[in-house]
Order: structure tokens, then C-alpha cells, then sequence
């Protein structure tokens, strides 16, 4: 009998987030255990093992009415092997949310509407990613650049802005892209 990680007495039911992704749904608070063995079995059928893992969507950009559950922040107990579970931290333009996973056993928490959103975020088959440096501070890297080229939209405008990111990928491409910014930097410096 598995119990609700964060309503503790509640009873999890059998129910599925995915087909072929057997899980524990409760049927209180929304939230879904996903025991380890039906996520790694799902997980193969989902994804190429050579293909390299990366951030496909910037959670920043992703537009979305979803709202962290009201016990999102609440510790929780692993329903399974009851060791505390560990949190990987999204965040969105409205706010942050955790998946959590137990670092015993491996199986999975969501909280109610977040699986959609680790599928709007094309992480659904790669929640172990989440938890892991590398996502971290990609989704730290190209948050910054999204904030540069927000900033320059600001200042520049849409127009001059779209044409100085041509321009800056152009130059990027090229073999003496340097000359070019070094000219850009002397004219603009005058």
C-alpha cells in the first residue's frame, strides 16, 4: 500500500500519466508516483540512447497557466522505501515548481500538472536530467541570453534588434567575424 508523499494518509490508486506508464495517482492533491521500474521501462521506448540530451525549451519562454500545487514546498517521504526525496527546481515566468525523486529507489514525484509541463518542457523521458549539473547551468545560459536579447529588443527596438542578431550570427559564422565586430565597436565608439 503506497501513501501520499505529501497528504500522508491518503491511499494511492493505481491510474497512468502516459500510455504504457503505469503509475500511483492520488486522488486528493493530483500527484502521480511513478515507481522506478515503470518509468525505465517507459523511458526506452521514448527516447534514443545516442541522442545527446539537451534543453529543447527554455522553461523561462514557456507560456502556461499552470500553478505549483498548494504542497509543492512540503518535504515528502518516499512512498516506497520512505527516504526523503530529493528536489530538481524549474522555473517558469510565473514562479517555480520541484519534481521530486528518491535517491534510493529512483521512482518519481509529480504534483498535479506537472507532468504536462515536464512534457511542454520535452522533459518527460529525461527527469533524471533535471537533476543534474549540466541542465542547471544550461537552462542558466541560455536564460541569460534570452535576457540579453530582451534587453536589446528593449533598447533597440524589434527591427534594429532582429537585424543586429543577423548580424551577429553572420559574423559568429564567419572566419573573420572578429574584424567585422571590431569595425561595429570603432564606429559606434566615435
Amino acid at each position: 500500500m503506497y501513501q501520499c508523499p505529501k497528504e500522508g494518509e491518503i491511499e494511492l490508486q493505481d491510474g497512468q500519466l502516459a500510455p504504457e506508464l503505469a503509475v500511483k495517482a492520488c486522488p486528493s492533491c493530483g500527484g502521480a508516483w511513478i515507481p522506478p521500474e515503470n518509468y525505465v521501462t517507459w523511458q526506452q521506448q521514448q527516447i534514443d540512447p545516442e541522442a545527446p540530451i539537451q534543453v529543447a525549451v527554455l522553461p523561462l519562454s514557456l507560456h502556461t497557466g499552470f500553478e505549483p500545487a498548494a504542497l509543492d514546498n512540503r518535504a515528502a517521504l518516499c512512498p516506497d522505501c520512505r527516504s526523503y526525496l530529493v528536489r530538481g527546481r524549474i522555473t517558469l515566468k510565473q514562479g517555480s515548481f520541484y519534481v521530486e525523486r528518491c535517491p534510493n529507489c529512483t521512482g518519481i514525484w509529480c504534483d498535479g500538472g506537472e507532468w504536462e509541463i515536464l512534457q511542454q518542457l520535452e522533459l518527460q523521458a529525461h527527469i533524471d536530467y533535471i537533476f543534474s549539473a549540466d541542465w542547471q547551468a544550461q537552462v542558466r545560459e541560455l536564460e541569460h541570453s534570452e535576457r540579453e536579447k530582451l534587453a536589446t529588443i528593449d533598447k533597440l527596438g524589434p527591427d534594429i534588434a532582429q537585424r543586429v542578431f543577423e548580424l551577429a550570427n553572420l559574423l559568429e559564422e564567419h572566419p573573420n567575424g572578429d574584424f567585422g565586430v571590431a569595425y561595429l565597436m570603432r564606429r559606434v565608439d566615435q
